[in-house]
Formats: C-alpha cells, sequence, structure tokens
C-alpha cells in the first residue's frame, strides 16, 4: 500500500483506543507516547505531531542515527549499560569502528549492517529505514493486534510478503528458507517489480524507479542482476516507491509473514465484529456516541423532536420502514411479526 493510501493514523489511534477500552485495558497505557516510541522508534515528543499528520520527515541519515542511538539508550546489557560497538558490530562478523559513523551521525551504514543491528537488538527489519508514519502505524497495529494461526491464502500472503508460496508453507510449518540476504535482496526487489506492475501490466523501469529518489537507473543494474545489494538510501526508496513496510527488502521470512499475517488478521476482526453487531458497525462508522452525548441534553420535548425529525429524514431516504412501524421499530400497539390482530 502506498504511504498516500494509508489510513489516517489519527483513525488508526481512536480504533485502537475504543478495541483496548473493550479488552478491557487503559487505552492510556496501550497509546503511551513512551510505549509506541519503544515499538517503532520514533522520538515521544514527535508522535503527537505524526498521528496528527503535522509531522516534518526526518532525512534518512538523521533518522537511521537517531533510532540506533535510541536502540542502544533503550536496550542495554544485563548489567544496565549500553552495548559497546564492538560487540553489536561482532554480532554479524564486522568490526565495531564499522559502526563509528553511524554512532556518531556522520553517515549511513551498510545494508548488511543494517540488517545485523536490527537482528542484535531484536527488532523489526524495518526499525532504522521506516519512514515516521508508517513506523508508528506498526507499532498502533502491534498495540491491538496478535498473529494469528496462519491459516490463510499462500498466494496472498507470498504478495505481502515477497516469499514465495513454498517458502509461505515451510516457514508456517517452522522450517523457514534461510537466504543470504544478498539473495534475499534481490528476490523481494524482482517481486515488487513482478507484483506491483505500471498501468499497462509492464514493470516499472529502474530508471522510473531510481528516479523517485533522485539516483540512476544503472545504480540498480547490479540489485537487479543479483550482483549487489543496495545502499540504505536505495533500500528506503525502493520500498516507499512500492508502498510497502520500510522493512520489506531486509526482513527475514518468519518476521514478514508474521507482519502480513498481523494485518490480515486486524481487517479481519474489523469484519467479525461489524457481522456479529451490524449496530455497533454502524455507531462506529457514523460517530453515533457524539450525537447520544448531545442528545442527553435536551428535554422530554426536545428528544421527540429529535425522533419526529430523523422519522422525516428516513422517510426522504425511503428508509422509514414498514407499515406499522416507526423507523423501522414495532410502534406502540402495533401487532408483532407473525402475531394476528
Amino acid at each position: 500500500m502506498r504511504a498516500a493510501d494509508r489510513p489516517e493514523l489519527a483513525a488508526i489511534w481512536r480504533r485502537v483506543g475504543a478495541l483496548a477500552e473493550r479488552c478491557g485495558r487503559d487505552p492510556g497505557e496501550v497509546l503511551a507516547v513512551g510505549r509506541l516510541s519503544h515499538l517503532s522508534g520514533v522520538e515521544p515528543r514527535r508522535i503527537p505531531c505524526v498521528v496528527a499528520g503535522t509531522a516534518a520527515e526526518v532525512p534518512l541519515e538523521r533518522r537511521v542515527h537517531q533510532r540506533f542511538r535510541l536502540l542502544r539508550a533503550t536496550r542495554r546489557d544485563k548489567h544496565g549499560r549500553e552495548w559497546p560497538l564492538a560487540a553489536i558490530a561482532h554480532d554479524f562478523d564486522a568490526p565495531g569502528a564499522s559502526l563509528g559513523p553511524l554512532n556518531a551521525g556522520t553517515g549511513l551504514l551498510r545494508m548488511g549492517h543494517a540488517a545485523g543491528v536490527q537482528r542484535f537488538f531484536g527488532v523489526y527489519a524495518g526499525f532504522l529505514l521506516a519512514d515516521s508514519k508508517s513506523a508508528v502505524e506498526r507499532a498502533l497495529a502491534l498495540s491491538a493486534t496478535t498473529v494469528s494461526d496462519g491459516r490463510e491464502d499462500l498466494e496472498h500472503l507470498s504478495y505481502l510478503t515477497g516469499i514465495t508460496p513454498q517458502a509461505v508453507r515451510q516457514t508456517l510449518d517452522g522450517r523457514p528458507p534461510r537466504l543470504p540476504l544478498k539473495e534475499q535482496v534481490h528476490q523481494r526487489f524482482e517481486h515488487l517489480r513482478r507484483t506491483r506492475p505500471r498501468e499497462d501490466g509492464q514493470a516499472h523501469s529502474l530508471t522510473a524507479i531510481a528516479k523517485s529518489f533522485d539516483a540512476s537507473g544503472q545504480s540498480l543494474t547490479r540489485l537487479a542482476q543479483g550482483e549487489g545489494m543496495p545502499n540504505l538510501a536505495a533500500a528506503a526508496g525502493i520500498q516507499r516507491f512500492y508502498g510497502v513496510d520500510g522493512g520489506f527488502l531486509l526482513a527475514d521470512d518468519t518476521e514478514a509473514l508474521a507482519t502480513a499475517l498481523a494485518l490480515i488478521e486486524g481487517e479481519l476482526e474489523c469484519v467479525e465484529r461489524a457481522r456479529e453487531n451490524p449496530m455497533l458497525a454502524v455507531l462506529r462508522a457514523h460517530d453515533v456516541r457524539s450525537i447520544v452525548t448531545r442528545a442527553g441534553r435536551l428535554s422530554p420535548q426536545g428528544w421527540k423532536s429529535l425522533a419526529d425529525h430523523l422519522d422525516d429524514l428516513l422517510a426522504r431516504e425511503g428508509q422509514l420502514g414498514v407499515p406499522g412501524t416507526k423507523g423501522g421499530a414495532p410502534t406502540e400497539g402495533a401487532a408483532a411479526e407473525g402475531e394476528t390482530p
């Protein structure tokens, strides 16, 4: 889903708060900015602005630096100290000095190192890369949903994750295939080009993709041929171009599948709730709560006027109901369905 097509975060925020209440949880705790910051990597002070849609996007280099510093500050070792750069880099067979520019905010790390850092701290694969809106959107989704049991259509899951249907099946069975990162990134890039074509059905050209983040098509040639890895800026640009999660190219199969299932489960929960109680669906869709709250201040005569006005509106829209009813509800003295007067 392209960023412009995503639902407004403010609406998601309200839905998560309402869902928390229905589950008997405190919305203030579920939606605490500190918790959302921990999940998303977005600074707590920015979250209200991101939700409201008024936050300016942070440049990629500064964003990656800030989130790396947040990881070190909030995910400490057993002694409560920040992990040394050497210990983090050792986990993916790199020298500690290779993380120096990232730690100082003077440069971007290599894509393989980004994957290693995120794996070391146990955060989702797009933690360092995701733009603020998608990061907060993911955190809100994780606040309200859990991963389902995986009984979903394999082709649909393949489309969402970039994993082949066979690999999806293996992953659901607890046997996820392990690909070298370069091969994984190449396969998912080709998957995006194949499954998200232009309107004429042809794949987007490398030039068109690269132009969206001010690069040349030649810069993606080695990636398209499976011979090289994009840098972080190119990876972020590719994912933004296709409107996929900030970790689409980096996530291992299990994580990618878990993300897709969480999103599907959230959609299904909304459908299920609407089917279980159509009236609740109407209440949520039309913000009836605010109307009832205001109507509660009316006098008895005001309530009668409001009911009459609703009947007029329903009549004009052809929704008043059948004879013997007012607004579709049985009127006093009307025969109940199936009874003889």
